[in-house]
């Protein structure tokens, strides 16, 4: 999926978007940690990830996650609008409507 994720922050870098990842790669151990950041900056990831085994609840524990990936689509108003949508066309869709919405939402806020 990081191929994909790359390509819409940079499709949506100047717009109302933020992706944030979770992951649970072994990143308890040093050893572990070190090998996720190296394999990160050679996939051109740039964008914020946490460490679900660095907090005490696990974020996977706090959001009920079952399996990997679990995707959760995020509004401005911070409502999970949508959950686990993984076609490309359909997720770029709900994200473009939300985005719009962001967008409209502060243009309102402004007047």
């Amino acid at each position: 999926m990081i191929p994909h994720e790359r390509s819409l922050v940079e499709k949506w870098k100047d717009r109302p978007f933020a992706l944030i990842g979770v992951n649970s790669d072994g990143t308890d151990t040093e050893k572990g940690l070190a090998e996720f950041k190296a394999k990160a900056k050679e996939m051109g990831v740039t964008w914020r990830s946490f460490r679900n085994e660095g907090t005490d609840p696990p974020i996977s524990e706090t959001w009920r996650v079952r399996g990997w990936p679990t995707l959760y689509y995020i509004d401005h108003e911070g409502v999970i609008r949508h959950k686990d949508i993984r076609d490309e066309a359909r997720m770029e869709k709900v994200l473009d409507e939300m985005i719009t919405a962001a967008e409209e939402a502060a243009k309102k806020q402004k007047k």
